[in-house]
This record gives structure tokens, C-alpha cells and sequence, in this order.
């Protein structure tokens, strides 16, 4: 093979080589991107066995709970926790890993249906909205009830142990130490005398 049909065939492959790296191509479909985040259980029929209250909003409320976002378990909806309270109210803490809890939210149930009784709001922490629904459904609570998923309203009170009750009067929070757990109406009902005497 002389050396001209050499020249002739590295001369096609080098063009062949060329053209082959200057050919469009089409670019590969992007991945489409992932949801990372999972969807909200639909809680419709939950809240529909509920029948909770609608939960009130205020002017104002007590300024140390200002800008606590919380969910109103009877909707959904988001709302301010400090124009949810505001005052008077009694406030009711808990959770629906709380033991003691299960036993006091239906004897402030009980309290809020009598006569001259202050509005009652629970305010349950570090739960699911799920099961707090499914929790006051099954204790026959039917309280205005809001939920502080990741427990900050908690924090800022510096709450120590569940259940734990609030007056909350003029934007003053008062926890109510005495008792600590109620039993009974009628120590809720003296407590709050209490605690609006000496607000």
C-alpha cells in the first residue's frame, strides 16, 4: 500500500472523527425533580367526627405568644396562638402521649358547658394533628382546640410537665399550680375564681 493511500485513508478517518464530534446530539431528558416532601394526611373525615369548634381570634392577646404559629384542629387553618387567647381564657396544655391529660380534657369539657364558666381552649403540643383529633374524639371533648405540633408555645412558657392550665386575663399567663391536674368542676371552677380575684 503505497504511502499516497495511507494519506487518503488517515485523511477520511480524521474527517469521519470530525464530523462524528461537531454532530448534534440530543441532550438527555432531566430527571424530574423529586418531592421530598410527603403530603398532608387528608383529615376531613376526622375532623368531620370531631365537631370541634370553630377557633375564636382576638385583637391582641398575651405579647409573649405573639408570633407562635398554631393549626386550629377544627379547620386546619393557621392562626397566631397569642389572638386565639385572647383573655380571659382558661388555656388547657397537653399531648396525647400525656396520661394525666386524658383524664383532665373531659373535666374542662365539663367546666366550659356550665353556666358563667370562662371560654375553655386547649392548646396540645408535640402531637400529630391525626391523633389529637382522634384522641379528643374518643374523650368526647368538644373544646375550641389548637395544636402546637413542635411544642415552641411550649418552650416560650417554659412549661415543666403535662397537662399544664393558663389563665390568661388582661395579656397576663398565669399557670394554675394549685391543683396542678383538676378532677373535679368544681376545682377548675375555683381556680379560675382564684385566679381572676388576684389577676
Amino acid at each position: 500500500m503505497g504511502n499516497g493511500v495511507r494519506w487518503s485513508i488517515a485523511a477520511v478517518i480524521l474527517m469521519i472523527a470530525g464530523v462524528v464530534a461537531i454532530w448534534p446530539r440530543s441532550e438527555p431528558e432531566p430527571a424530574p425533580p423529586q418531592d421530598t416532601t410527603q403530603a398532608a394526611p387528608d383529615l376531613s373525615q376526622a375532623r368531620a367526627k370531631a365537631a370541634l369548634p370553630a377557633c375564636a381570634e382576638g385583637a391582641e392577646g398575651p405579647a409573649d405568644l405573639r408570633g407562635i404559629t398554631v393549626q386550629c384542629l377544627a379547620d386546619g387553618t393557621t392562626l397566631d396562638v397569642a389572638t386565639a387567647l385572647d383573655g380571659p381564657v382558661l388555656v388547657n396544655m397537653w399531648a396525647t402521649w400525656c396520661q394525666p391529660c386524658k383524664t383532665e380534657l373531659p373535666v374542662l369539657d365539663a367546666y366550659a358547658k356550665e353556666p358563667g364558666a370562662i371560654p375553655v381552649v386547649t392548646l396540645g403540643v408535640q402531637s400529630r394533628p391525626g391523633d389529637a383529633l382522634e384522641l379528643l374524639t374518643a374523650l368526647k371533648v368538644k373544646l375550641p382546640s389548637l395544636l402546637d405540633e413542635d411544642g415552641r408555645a411550649m418552650r416560650k412558657l417554659r412549661t415543666v410537665g403535662l397537662p399544664a392550665s393558663y389563665l390568661v386575663e388582661n395579656g397576663t399567663i398565669t399557670l394554675i399550680e394549685n391543683p396542678r391536674v383538676f378532677e373535679s368542676v368544681d376545682q377548675v371552677r375555683q381556680a379560675v375564681a382564684d385566679g381572676v380575684a388576684h389577676g
